[in-house]
């Protein structure tokens, strides 16, 4: 039987909020139809384990986080400089802010996958073709920095968001600070 794909999107938004909210202790099928409003099972019938439903979750971030092709069409007609990559970090931290479930969700789901080798292996997976994604996009730009300077840049991507959307350090620091001098330090 061929499963609805608008049904499993909406599944799977509905097991991102629940993970974003309760963690993963929380996140359970019936969890999810709860959160979804549909009848008991639906969740279990289109992803029959936990860890398939861990997968889809970490596959949906990815897809909700793809940027707008009208907003990178806008920035590939401009001079590769550092005001491009300054504005392209600022769009990636807007994008994952404006939707803060996403990537709490993101970091519950990174957290899941050190006890569930399967959930590692896809997530895993996942965010290492993301990488890879957005090396090739700096050296098709002509960005600077290669894939050193875009591995620092996640680590940092990363600190930055944690401490925006769960405890904060406290740090006077804007987030556009912050983005600036990650520019600033990685491509001098």
């Amino acid at each position: 039987m061929a499963r609805n794909p608008e049904r499993r999107r909406l599944l799977a938004d509905a097991g991102l909020r629940v993970l974003a909210e309760s963690g993963a202790r929380g996140l359970t099928h019936r969890a999810v139809d709860t959160e979804a409003g549909v009848p008991t099972g639906t969740a279990s019938n289109y992803f029959r384990s936990r860890d398939a439903l861990l997968g889809a979750l970490g596959e949906r971030i990815m897809e909700r986080f793809a940027p707008d092709d009208a907003v990178l069409e806008k920035y590939a007609r401009r001079k590769p400089s550092r005001e491009l990559f300054i504005d392209y970090l600022r769009y990636i931290v807007e994008r994952t802010t404006a939707q803060p479930e996403l990537t709490r969700a993101l970091i519950e789901l990174r957290l899941e996958a050190v006890r569930r080798p399967e959930l590692a292996e896809s997530l895993g997976a996942t965010l290492r073709g993301g990488y890879r994604d957005d090396v090739a996009f700096h050296a098709t730009t002509g960005l600077p920095g290669g894939a050193f300077e875009i591995a620092l840049l996640h680590y940092a991507l990363d600190g930055l968001l944690l401490d925006m959307l769960t405890t904060s350090i406290g740090a006077d620091l804007t987030p556009d600070d912050a983005v600036v001098a990650f520019v600033d330090r990685l491509v001098r």
